[in-house]
């Protein structure tokens, strides 16, 4: 299990790399993952909210000293840091400390049994599931009702996938989900007014903006390089990704639906061609310089695409509608929760609560590393509001929907779906044989790994 979570967070360290590389050739620095972002860092922190930390102070009268670990380093890191600045000069109770840990959940579960447990992690949320069974996380359901907070405050599926069998052990600090971008100049020149709200019009404008010259694709209409997006294209279709009792959920006409869309936008439109965004060349982001017309990723792009893609001009909607006007995109993101190891939990959950149950709060970190915080009243801020980029998205959360809880999900999808997704893409196997397989394998993968280990 946890060489499938090193792998997926390679998957995002590795896609960064490749645009901090386009940002390189284009002779501006980018120093690490995740992006500084424009908001007014010089503000005032906000003050601390709710309960009071007065039972913090040692015997000494010394504040109490906290421990929080994530695995943000460079950008993330400052980003981290001012918030916790913050947090440490709006009282004087307790003092917390960011300490940046690499293999960070490795070693937070030797911790948990060594007693050098943190007081607050940065968390991953889909991993709640495979981890809270292990008894490694304090549930916060009584911090939560001693100061009155309400969960409708945050998203829904973001509280969701910080649960474990009716018990809560975090709060979110981000949400995002994909939506489509798409380059506003290529559309407008193909002769679209309007971005794509269906199947049908995303295949049609992605038609109309591919460019091929002889058997070489100049200009692709619309990305399909990434197979991990198949649970978004089947909500889409009307479907899920596993049955109630924990089974796959997708050979079935739900499922020969995406593949089908696949392969008539790969072979029958040619649109795109496997392989073409890393053809491109080293570093090269075939969205930033033009080289793609439409593209699903999320609001970490924003920053990105605004600072270094010369001449881009581009426009966010959500994700166009399946065959049925079904929506759906994946909401991911990270949230704080308390170990259960940690010495201070009454002083970790007040940081926690200051930082993700307080508008003020929340809005700082909104702008300091432009992500979309987990708590709602801050979205009504003009910060969000009077952005349009940020209303496709926004929009978007509304309907995403989180991975599926199961333990063994993470392992099926990378090791029974996408092998075969790919093989599919590639011309090797049908759309038939392609969900058969997925299935069997899924299926087993999914009893094997019912029960965390």
């Amino acid at each position: 299990m946890q060489q499938r979570i090193i792998k997926r967070e390679a998957f995002y360290v590795k896609k960064w790399l490749s645009v901090a590389s386009l940002i390189l050739t284009a002779t501006v620095a980018l120093s690490a993952c995740g992006s500084s972002g424009g908001g007014d860092k010089s503000s005032a922190p906000a003050s601390s909210s709710g309960s009071s930390a007065s039972a913090s102070e040692t015997s000494s009268g010394k504040p109490v000293e906290l421990t929080f670990w994530g695995d943000w380093g460079g950008e993330g890191q400052k980003q981290f840091e001012t918030m916790v600045d913050a947090f440490n000069k709006s009282q004087d109770k307790i003092k917390v400390k960011y300490v940046l840990q690499q293999d960070m959940i490795t070693k937070f579960l030797t911790a948990a049994t060594s007693g050098g447990s943190p007081d607050i992690l940065f968390w991953d949320r889909w991993r709640t599931s495979l981890y809270a069974p292990k008894g490694v996380l304090h549930p916060i359901d009584d911090f939560m009702a001693k100061d009155g907070l309400n969960k409708g405050d945050f998203y829904d599926e973001a509280l969701k996938e910080l649960s474990y069998q009716d018990k809560l052990y975090g709060l979110p600090l981000t949400v995002d989900a994909r939506a489509l971008f798409y380059n506003k100049k290529l559309l407008s020149d193909a002769g679209i007014t309007n971005p794509p709200a269906t199947w049908d019009e995303l295949e049609q404008a992605a038609i109309k903006t591919t460019k091929w010259d002889g058997n070489k694709l100049l200009v692709s209409g619309f990305s399909l390089g990434d197979n991990g997006l198949f649970n978004m294209y089947l909500q889409q279709a009307g479907g899920t990704m596993l049955t109630d009792d924990g089974k796959t959920n997708f050979n079935n006409e739900k499922g020969k639906a995406v593949l089908a869309y696949w392969d008539k936008l790969l072979n029958t439109d040619k649109v795109y061609k496997v392989g073409f965004e890393q053809g491109l060349g080293e570093g090269t982001d075939a969205f930033a310089t033009g080289k793609l017309a439409m593209t699903y990723t999320g609001p970490w792009m924003l920053t990105t695409y605004k600072k270094y893609g010369k001449d881009l001009d581009f426009g966010v909607v959500p994700p166009p509608a399946g065959p049925n006007g079904d929506k759906g995109s994946v909401m991911g993101g990270f949230g704080l929760v308390v170990p259960e190891g940690s010495k201070h939990q009454q002083e970790a959950w007040e940081f926690i609560k200051w930082w993700t149950a307080n508008k003020d709060n929340a809005l700082l970190w909104a702008k300091t590393s432009l992500n979309i915080p987990g708590y709602k009243p801050a979205l009504e801020d003009p910060f969000f509001k009077d952005d349009p980029l940020w209303k496709p998205f926004l929009d978007t959360l509304e309907f995403a929907k989180i991975r599926p809880q199961h333990p063994g999900y993470s392992v099926m999808e990378g090791d029974a779906l996408v092998p075969n997704l790919q093989l599919f893409q590639q011309k090797k196997q049908d759309a038939d044989t392609t969900l058969k397989k997925a299935q069997q394998r899924g299926d087993q993968l999914l009893q094997d790994n019912a029960q965390a280990k």
